[in-house]
């Protein structure tokens, strides 16, 4: 499709011949918030909320004013990391073993400390919970963060709740004081610190302001007389406070010498989640929320839920002055922008969706970047099934937002897409859905499962959760609300056995660290054709199998049942290659 950008010969001589040395390359720091949208920045005309630091950053930055990501957290993650269409990648959703890279694709980590750079990762990752799909296994050198797409989730470790909370460093968990955004922070200016002489490259991922919407007093307090819908003083507390955090980094890096020379970006995930919760629940003359005139939010295709800010400030490289840069782009353009700025090569068969827009940052008169953009939840479970066309899509071109192939919205007349034109524009709308049609052909080829390893000897025992499960349609337990009820319901993991021999599993309804015994009277597993049975001894803590399997890529499934015959399974599963 016309969007694919690869790297030629000869852009990537014109790279090397202007390299000068290691200590001439800009550090980045990419800094991307979870669930907040374009209209909560007191910047954008938020009349409510605090953000000094980040309206600060904002009026001495290029903006990207029509930056677009996907509406939901993996795939804008792996629209970043691959600069390819989250479809084309395998992580297209946010759970059902939809969330981890194919192991070809290749991150933006990689190629930054194959070019010379330190990368290191803080905060949240979601692009998979086991080897090979941690972040250490996908190019970043120096890694603090939490699983799953949220602290206290099903894989996170057991008891986090955003305070005095329990991370992993580099494979091995380690206990932490402080608000879960302190700590990140916190670790984000030692990892600068330690790295100063060295070019690197930060991506700095926060939890906040994801649900559960926890935060001290100090920073909901402040709204609680406003903002009136529920949870919402604690989400801009959130807001507030990562703001904070950010002027305190900022200032950091002016007191050891880099902010001339670091390129800082500011971005969001996807529309908000609560910032625009209050339709309903209010009088009519008390704030409602802000949305910038967008129509949705999270996890929908309208506007709202899919454009976001996209602040860059890089003093010597001359952006500054607080622009505003007009140009369509996207999450899948980062990647290749960053390369150039960078002066990072990049492999001359690397086939991108994305393409840099630094000429537009340079120069606000350059020619257009990219001609348009598609944005679909993929199979999420209350829009559609995993693979299904044109499900919750929007094809993004000019003033035009093409809904599900058939919905059509000109946003210079009507930004709040409650209009739709597409019987007064019919070729516009043909000419949309050909886009679709090429959009599709190429990426729905690659919406194949991804496996997880077992005996990789990076991460022997590895314990498996069940939001990896990989079902047909909706999510399965990803959260302790489920799990605490034991929700009957089973799938398979998709695995792949790295060495033949035998492995010990050690099947569980809580994890380890929860020390609760296993409720039920017997259970089952299935892999590899293979079925185990064994009864469940009372008060166990796990049922235990030990099971001979040739390597491969297989399945891996499991039953719990209770003594009335019903199963659910395994929801933690601890898996061992015994060398």
């Amino acid at each position: 499709m016309k969007s694919i950008f690869v790297f030629s010969t000869l852009a990537a001589a014109a790279l090397i011949a202007t390299a000068t040395t290691a200590a001439d390359r800009p550090n980045v720091i990419l800094i991307m918030t979870d669930d907040q949208g374009y209209g909560d920045l007191a910047c954008h005309g938020n009349p409510v909320i605090q953000t000094p630091h980040l309206d600060q950053l904002h009026a001495e930055s290029v903006r990207l004013t029509d930056f677009h990501v996907s509406p939901f957290c993996t795939p804008t993650r792996a629209a970043l990391m691959t600069g390819r269409y989250p479809a084309r990648t395998g992580a297209y959703r946010t759970s059902s073993g939809r969330t981890m890279l194919h192991t070809d694709e290749r991150t933006i980590a990689e190629f930054f400390a194959e070019a010379g750079y330190v990368t290191g990762m803080v905060g949240k990752w979601h692009l998979g919970d086991n080897a090979p799909h941690r972040p250490q296994d996908r190019g970043f050198q120096d890694v603090l963060w939490h699983r799953c797409g949220g602290i206290g989730q099903a894989s996170d470790y057991y008891g986090n709740d955003y305070f005095d909370d329990t991370y992993e460093r580099n494979g091995l968990f380690e206990k932490f004081e402080g608000y879960c955004t302190d700590v990140f922070f916190a670790e984000s200016m030692r990892f600068v610190e330690q790295n100063q002489d060295k070019p690197f490259f930060l991506y700095l991922a926060t939890n906040a302001p994801h649900s559960p919407f926890r935060v001290a007093k100090e920073w909901s307090e402040p709204y609680r007389e406003t903002v009136k819908w529920q949870f919402g003083p604690e989400f801009y507390g959130m807001v507030t406070n990562f703001d904070h955090n950010v002027g305190l980094l900022r200032e950091h890096l002016r007191k050891l010498g880099l902010a001339e020379n670091t390129i800082f970006i500011f971005m969001t995930d996807n529309g908000t989640a609560k910032g625009n919760g209050g339709k309903g629940l209010q009088p009519e003359d008390e704030f409602r929320g802000f949305n910038a005139g967008m129509r949705g939010q999270k996890s929908t295709v309208y506007e709202g839920g899919h454009r976001v800010p996209f602040f860059i400030h890089w003093p010597k490289g001359g952006m500054v002055g607080g622009r505003d840069a007009t140009n369509l782009s996207a999450h899948l353009d980062v990647l290749p922008t960053l390369a150039e700025l960078c002066r990072v090569e990049l492999p001359e068969e690397l086939a991108l969706d994305g393409s840099s827009f630094a000429a537009q940052l340079r120069n606000p008169e350059a020619p257009a970047h990219r001609d348009h953009v598609v944005v679909q939840l993929q199979g999420s479970s209350h829009f559609s099934k995993p693979g299904e066309k044109w499900a919750s899509s929007c094809v993004i071109k000019d003033q035009w937002r093409l809904i599900d192939g058939e919905a059509l919205y000109d946003l210079d007349s009507n930004p709040k897409q409650t209009v739709n034109v597409a019987a007064r524009h019919p070729q516009v709308v043909e000419e949309l859905r050909a886009l679709y049609e090429t959009f599709w052909s190429e990426v729905s080829p690659r919406m194949t499962p991804v496996s997880i390893d077992l005996g990789n000897k990076t991460e022997n025992p590895t314990v498996l959760c069940s939001q990896d499960w990989y079902m047909a349609t909706g999510n399965p337990p990803w959260n302790f609300g489920e799990i605490n009820q034991l929700r009957r319901v089973t799938a398979p993991w998709k695995v792949d056995v790295k060495h033949a021999g035998t492995y010990r599993f050690k099947l569980r309804q809580f994890p380890a660290e929860a020390k609760r015994p296993v409720r039920g009277v017997s259970a089952k597993i299935r892999i590899a054709g293979m079925e185990k049975e064994a009864k469940v001894l009372p008060d166990a803590p796990f049922i235990q199998f030990e099971i001979h399997l040739t390597a491969g890529k297989t399945e891996l499934e499991t039953w719990i049942y209770d003594d009335a015959g019903e199963a659910g399974g395994a929801y933690f599963t601890e898996v061992e290659w015994l060398e």
